[in-house]
């Protein structure tokens, strides 16, 4: 049947080429099964379609069947009345009952195995849409690691052809080093002012000790010239 022919068409094309034509490959991927299974539900309203037909074809095959019987019966019971005019009537009709079960057993069967066919036909197309959402899923989850690795390529190209930027760092470490060594001396002029600051005072205090000294010295020499009391 067409409708089998085209969704078997579109299961066994190569997804692969979808994903690198597709800007979103999940979206296109489920939209695949999506219309995958609308087809899929449009072949089972066929397969449905055509199991009905065969029981149709069945039942008329066992009605004509049942008819013929019937006048089988009929004919049986005339002869045993001795109407065997009536009987021949009545075979006759069976006959004719009997050519018509025949043509709707040789309908029946021939629509039987159609079904046959369609539903062997349509239990293979089920398991294709099932193999194709496991590999629906393994596609996208591979689309999307391909996304995450190209994204990730792109923006260390972008670093990488952007010397300005790395050239910035190096400005930025020249003088980050320079307010080091700035700070650096600033902190050792601090400690050498701290050191000449303590000597400078310490010599005014020997300084200051000396001039007691010499002041004592003169003075002890200016009362021995004096007179005694």
């Amino acid at each position: 049947m067409g409708i089998f022919s085209r969704l078997k068409t579109l299961i066994a094309s190569n997804v692969n080429d979808l994903i690198g034509k597709a800007e979103k490959p999940e979206k296109m991927l489920n939209q695949l099964i999506i219309e995958m299974n609308e087809q899929l539900i449009e072949s089972k309203k066929a397969v449905a379609m055509a199991i009905a037909d065969e029981k149709k074809l069945e039942r008329e095959k066992n009605s004509q069947s049942d008819q013929a019987k019937g006048w089988e019966r009929k004919a049986m019971l005339a002869v045993n009345n001795g109407q065997d005019d009536l009987a021949k009537e009545a075979l006759l009709r069976k006959q004719e009952y009997e050519n018509a079960a025949a043509e709707y057993n040789r309908q029946w069967e021939s629509q039987k195995i159609s079904v046959d066919q369609l539903k062997e036909s349509l239990r293979e197309l089920q398991n294709k849409i099932e193999e194709a959402q496991r590999k629906k899923n393994l596609l996208i989850a591979r689309a999307k690691r391909a996304e995450a690795q190209q994204k990730i390529q792109d923006t260390i190209s972008s670093v990488s052809g952007n010397r300005s930027a790395f050239e910035a760092f190096d400005r930025m470490a020249a003088k980050v080093d320079q307010m080091e060594a700035m700070a650096d001396a600033s902190k050792e002029l601090e400690d050498l002012n701290r050191n000449t600051s303590l000597d400078k005072r310490f010599a005014e205090l020997e300084k200051s000790d000396n001039n007691g000294d010499a002041l004592l010295v003169e003075l002890k020499e200016k009362m021995k010239s004096l007179p005694e009391k």
